[in-house]
């Protein structure tokens, strides 16, 4: 099935690794234009220079996304650069696990006032879009409490209660908002690549608890990003997509 996607212009924050990197080669697979951030500037090159060899349209920027005006200017020189703009993804995290207030802080910069100052940025070119979405991406850990509760699990919780909420803000502009909540990804450098080495107990504890025997792979996480941007979901908005492999036991009601 077409996804519509075809030129259309998308930001993307985090798009050098993990989901963040599959949603904009999912993007990009599809048609359109994307700009991304990431805050090493190296892999940010690296990034641009094996898209744009693969035939894809990518601008590149390293943007500290917890830096409020340095995010805004990211947003309007990628909207300038692309002539305008039709998705935004927020799915940079701090992955801040733990109780103490750094973990807190960090959550709520990165987590929580990057997607804020990114939507606020963003909403401008939005507003002119024929095709708006917005796709916050969450976690599981903000519907159950796991071990990453806390800082983690809490700030993920308020980022679908702050997507819900632009969706319903936003529904006469003509703008979508829905959130992702994946269950553990597994990819090359990723926490739980580094927890598998370091720390196998927990990982075996997090691998049993999954049904499917698995964790996701980040390109399945991308496919609910690109589903949920695409204009074909015109009249989704205000939801929050599970994709976990039937992890989480709560029935979402």
């Amino acid at each position: 099935m077409d996804l519509q996607l075809n030129g259309l212009r998308a930001l993307v924050t985090g798009g050098t690794k993990g989901i963040g990197r599959a949603v904009v080669d999912t993007l990009t697979g599809e048609g359109a234009a994307v700009a991304f951030c990431a805050r090493t500037e190296s892999d940010v090159e690296a990034a641009v220079t094996e898209l744009t060899g693969a035939g894809a349209r990518v601008v590149g920027g390293a943007v500290d996304v917890a830096d409020g005006p340095s995010l805004a200017a990211w947003v309007r020189d990628s909207a300038d650069a692309l002539g305008g703009l039709d998705i935004l993804v927020a799915n940079v995290s701090a992955l801040a696990i733990g109780p103490d207030e750094e973990k807190w802080r960090a959550s709520f910069d990165v987590d929580l006032m990057h997607t804020v100052h990114l939507v606020d940025a963003a909403l401008p070119f939005l507003e002119k879009s024929e095709a708006a979405s917005v796709v916050v991406v969450s976690s599981v850990s903000g519907r159950e409490i796991d071990f990453a509760a806390a800082a983690y699990g809490s700030l993920k919780a308020a980022l679908v209660h702050y997507a819900q909420s632009l969706a319903f803000q936003f529904a006469d502009k003509g703008i979508r908002v829905n959130s992702v909540a994946p269950g553990n990804v597994l990819f090359p450098g990723g926490i739980w690549e580094r927890t598998k080495n370091g720390n196998p107990e927990l990982f075996g504890q997090a691998l049993a608890l999954n049904p499917t025997g698995r964790m996701g792979r980040p390109e399945e996480i991308a496919y609910a990003v690109a589903m949920l941007a695409s204009p074909r979901a015109s009249f989704i908005s205000g939801t929050n997509l599970v994709v976990d492999g039937a992890l989480t036991r709560g029935v979402q009601l």
